[in-house]
């Protein structure tokens, strides 16, 4: 079970579908994640979380975005990208703190899936032609923001599905 309400769950699913599917296809396009993509991210959370939390988490949740951002410079300088730092830090409100050992076990396997996906689908030539300009095809790095932002609309489903 996670700390997630469903009703919290489902009121973020909606607004932040969207905005991950936008950074996943903007990350295995053109290998980066646009900062208005973040923006709307965080507008997200700020919106709707005052009505979907209690005003207390609601407020202490600004602490995860803080901390996450601090971490993902720091890991940025380290070589992660800086656009999945600022999206990861976009993330963490919608994350409640005692489900960060469950998110970080859930993103291990997006992660891999999303990585063994990506790399089997550029080695099938009808897919390649079908998104030829795909700068993910050929980078050395793979995309992030694919993994990141379905790691973030599995939470909210598995919130809808499990949440307390």
């Amino acid at each position: 079970m996670l700390a997630i309400s469903t009703a919290t769950a489902l009121w973020f699913l909606p607004f932040a579908v969207p905005v991950c599917i936008w950074v996943a296809w903007s990350d295995l396009s053109s290998m980066k994640i646009p900062n208005k993509a973040v923006v709307a991210l965080l507008a997200v959370f700020v919106v709707i979380g005052i009505v979907a939390l209690p005003l207390t988490e609601y407020l202490w949740r600004y602490a995860h975005f803080v901390v996450i951002l601090i971490f993902g410079f720091v890991l940025a300088q380290a070589g992660i990208g800086a656009g999945d730092a600022k999206f990861a830090a976009a993330m963490a409100p919608f994350i409640d703190r005692t489900d960060a050992i469950s998110l970080l076990s859930l993103f291990a396997a997006v992660l891999l899936a999303a990585f063994a996906t990506h790399r089997i689908f550029r080695a099938i030539p009808a897919i390649r032609r079908a998104f030829p300009d795909w700068k993910s095809w050929t980078h050395k790095k793979f995309p992030m923001g694919f993994a990141l932002g379905g790691t973030l609309i599995l939470y909210l489903i598995a919130g809808v599905a499990l949440g307390s």
